[in-house]
């Protein structure tokens, strides 16, 4: 049974809306109904639970700043950090779902689409009836998109795409793909591909440690004919993607704060049950030193967040804020989760606690939009003016 209580240090509730709280607290009832009883067993067979997707859209988890216009509720962006945090506290894997269908698939169509392309696609990704998929990275280009080799050209009546991403998330059974490639100059634009456009697969990636209850695989394109509608005709370039990157990266931001608030509930629980040397472990003074330093980290993040999140609904934060935000909260997440893990000790690697699944996912999170390096060096650049990229 789930009896997540969210730590509140600082008492920043008070600085939620109405809507914030009774969209926070509608996503956490959902995630301990629907996420918290299955999440164990999907992890340890490595399986995407699918039938949450009808679920996720149901709660509006599946574009929530969108305009109800196509789909979406309309919310702002601390409502939609709000929605992730909650979402990544029952798995990083679920709220990646999430996370992908918004900001990296919803976000770009919606920014950069014509307004034949919101309606025909938005509607239905809102809802969870279709799913997408997002492809930017590939084998010999992560931490440098710009490269990317992945190419396509005109034909006259279509664009013909070659090329390969790879560590894609919801590729194996996403339904359309945005797809990053560079045209006959050069110039990367955006392509809307269809799950059926022949020369289009989707290998599932095998074997993996971490995310295990989340499909990841390739995009694959061998001379696929995507027709010319389907280019995203109001952004071009690498900031194109790039503003899609900082979307996700901000949900992800909250959404360390869910994973580190599980963990920290999870050991304090704990600690007050154990007894050892004739009493609670929490009266140990190591002990509390890891709980102390977990509360206090949270509460930090916590305050970070939720100011980036003012500035994201006033359009006045910077892809740097964001790359900030994104490594503190995964890197005190990771440090939380670990700390946790050796407060339960032994029972700590088991699946009856969630700490261990939380750190096996959190070293994908910690590398995937951006590394933890890169984004320092985001920052570094930010406040120097000279770039160590090259």
């Amino acid at each position: 049974m789930d009896l997540f209580e969210s730590p509140d240090y600082y008492n920043i509730e008070s600085l939620f809306s109405e809507e914030h709280i009774i969209v926070r607290n509608s996503t956490r009832d959902w995630v301990k109904r629907n996420v918290s009883p299955i999440i164990e067993n999907a992890c340890q067979s490595s399986k995407f639970p699918k039938q949450i997707i009808s679920g996720l859209g149901e709660i509006g988890a599946f574009g929530p700043y969108i305009p109800e216009k196509y789909g979406g509720a309309g919310l702002d962006q601390i409502s939609y950090g709000l929605i992730m945090q909650e979402l990544e506290r029952g798995d990083s894997g679920i709220r990646s779902t999430a996370s992908v269908q918004s900001s990296l698939v919803m976000f770009p169509i919606f920014e950069y689409g014509s307004e034949e392309q919101k309606l025909k696609y938005l509607p239905r990704l809102a809802s969870g009836e279709i799913v997408g998929c997002f492809g930017l990275t590939e084998p010999e280009f992560g931490s440098n998109p710009a490269g990317m080799q992945s190419n396509f050209t005109d034909k006259g009546d279509y664009y013909l795409l070659n090329g390969s991403k790879m560590w894609i998330s919801n590729a194996p059974f996403a339904d359309i793909a945005i797809v990053w490639a560079k045209n006959e100059q050069g110039r990367i634009e955006g392509l809307i591909v269809e799950r059926g456009m022949e020369g289009f697969s989707t290998p599932k990636t095998e074997n993996k440690w971490s995310l295990r209850a989340s499909d990841t695989g390739e995009l694959v394109f061998d001379n696929v004919k995507v027709p010319k509608e389907n280019l995203l005709p109001n952004k071009s370039g690498l900031g194109a993607p790039l503003g899609c990157l900082d979307s996700a990266r901000y949900g992800i931001a909250w959404g360390g704060i869910g994973v580190a608030m599980d963990c920290y509930f999870t050991a304090l629980k704990y600690s007050k049950e154990r007894v050892q040397f004739d009493k609670p472990i929490a009266g140990f003074q190591l002990q509390q030193k890891k709980l102390a330093e977990m509360i206090t980290e949270i509460t930090k993040a916590q305050l970070l967040t939720l100011r980036l999140g003012q500035l994201k609904n006033e359009k006045r934060a910077t892809s740097a804020q964001i790359s900030m935000a994104k490594r503190n909260n995964v890197e005190i997440a990771i440090k939380i989760a670990r700390d946790a893990r050796q407060i339960l000790g032994g029972m700590g690697i088991t699946g009856e606690y969630p700490v261990m699944r939380h750190i096996m996912n959190l070293e994908s999170v910690v590398t995937y939009e951006g590394t933890h390096d890169v984004h320092l060096l985001i920052t570094g650049l930010d406040i120097t003016g000279l770039n160590a990229f090259k």
